[in-house]
């Protein structure tokens, strides 16, 4: 009898064991982005704590040639690094997300040209032509939607134990739809603006990045660093006095650095994010887009010609890393941090990542259940929110609009309801106008038709 129990007991651990050391296998939908060589250097980086063995880059017949010429390059990193990951490139999604630990998805319903009118047409209104912001934000978020939900059902029959790590823009109302019209729980959405925030205080402050941590609390590219520490200390005010006292202000890539006036973050008390320029500086950088407009020099025209000339180099055989003109793209550092965050819930290391996932009471002046970007302790069972609260007076209105905006537009996304469309832009802050709302609504969806079956229907 003790012989049985034995047996069992060794047999069982023996089983445990071989499940702990069972190889990760990842699925990247967009496999064929520009972004895919940072996410290939991050697993490899972090092998050793989290070993990859399958990475299945899957993306649609038109981005075909790009999947190649990305996929060729990570499979040249990865033969340099002599780790035993194995590259699969493939335009058979269900094949790819089939009994995968992890899926992250990094694409762009209509790639860069849908990009172009999103930021231009916006704009011949004389209002703000952004990605992620006001019109051209609905719009990516409409086109988007329905095929993240479509990726969430294939996910349910094929791997529904696997995290679905999201960082296709507009990442909040995304992660509002799936947390809203999907059974997908295990559901996080992930931004590179926290990162950079604390690279750039880290740099103010003139220490090691490790020794900042901010508190984050708000919306997808309206987020706040509530409170900054340094080595566990708080030092918000000094934080913020050398952001005012800065002369080279940090900003992202794909945000003009209009620098902010001291004695407005002075009295904010918290610090702001760089997308928030739009709101608090909205005709100053409406005239800088509309010389841009008039140059054929958007953000989005900008960056289609950087991705050729990543491609280009992308192609040469003898690259087997990533090529530092990676860091040019807006979304530089998106890649790492779902390393990062695949890592931390792999290993339940209980560290503090800043993500998009559910409120859960975390920030009281918001919806319960409505997505928002919290610092988080990242465990096996995914983020557990740091308690917020009320959110600061002098920002909480702006970001309870903007999540009004956020509800209402994942609504329309999946309903394809014009009406509820018209509203969704009529409330965003950056247009407020139902007269340009509805001449921009109207051009877009004729524009975008294509991508949006949805609405074709009216």
């Amino acid at each position: 009898m003790k012989i049985k129990l034995l047996n069992k007991f060794i047999g069982n651990n023996i089983q445990k064991e071989l499940i702990m050391k069972k190889g990760i296998k990842i699925c990247t939908i967009g496999g064929g982005s520009s972004y895919t060589p940072e996410l290939i250097e991050g697993f490899i980086n972090r092998y050793k704590e989290l070993p990859v063995e399958e990475i299945w880059l899957v993306d649609i017949k038109a981005g075909e040639e790009k999947l190649n010429i990305v996929g060729n390059l990570a499979k040249r990193m990865v033969e340099k690094s002599g780790l035993p990951i194995k590259i699969n490139l493939t335009l058979n999604r269900l094949e790819a997300l089939k009994d995968a630990d992890f899926v992250t998805t990094q694409f762009r319903v209509g790639l860069l040209d849908a990009r172009i009118k999103d930021e231009r047409i916006p704009l011949k209104y004389g209002v703000l032509g952004q990605e992620t912001n006001g019109a051209g934000g609905l719009f990516n978020g409409l086109r988007t939607i329905p095929v993240i939900l479509d990726i969430c059902k294939d996910m349910e029959k094929l791997c529904p134990d696997a995290w679905l790590i999201n960082f296709t823009n507009p990442v909040g109302m995304v992660t509002e739809a799936i947390l809203k019209y999907s059974n997908i729980k295990k559901i996080i959405g992930l931004c590179n603006i926290p990162i950079g925030m604390e690279k750039s205080t880290a740099k103010l402050l003139g220490v090691e990045k490790n020794r900042i941590r901010i508190k984050f609390g708000g919306l997808n590219h309206m987020v706040f660093g509530l409170n900054v520490y340094l080595d566990g200390e708080d030092c918000t005010e000094l934080a913020i006095e050398k952001l005012c006292e800065s002369l080279d202000q940090p900003t992202m890539q794909n945000i003009a650095a209009v620098p902010w006036d001291p004695e407005f973050l002075r009295g904010l008390k918290i610090l702001p994010c760089s997308y928030q320029r739009y709101y608090y500086m909205t005709p100053e950088m409406l005239n800088k887009q509309l010389k841009e407009f008039e140059d054929g020099t958007t953000r989005a025209e900008t960056v289609k010609k950087i991705e050729a000339e990543l491609f280009e180099l992308y192609r040469d055989l003898e690259l087997k890393e990533k090529p530092a003109l990676l860091e040019k793209r807006g979304g530089a550092y998106y890649s790492d941090a779902a390393c990062n965050l695949i890592n931390s819930i792999y290993n339940n290391k209980c560290d503090i990542q800043a993500v998009n996932t559910k409120n859960n009471g975390s920030i009281t002046s918001l919806p319960y259940d409505c997505a928002i970007e919290v610092s988080s302790i990242i465990t096996k069972d995914g983020p557990k929110p740091i308690s917020i609260g009320e959110l600061p007076i002098q920002v909480r209105g702006l970001v309870q609009q903007i999540k009004s905006f956020e509800i209402v537009g994942a609504k329309a996304a999946v309903t394809g309801d014009y009406n509820t469309a018209l509203v969704a832009m009529t409330i965003n802050p950056l247009i407020q106008s139902q007269v340009k709302s509805k001449g921009i609504l109207d051009e877009m969806l004729e524009s975008h038709k294509e991508y949006l079956p949805q609405f074709n229907a009216r």
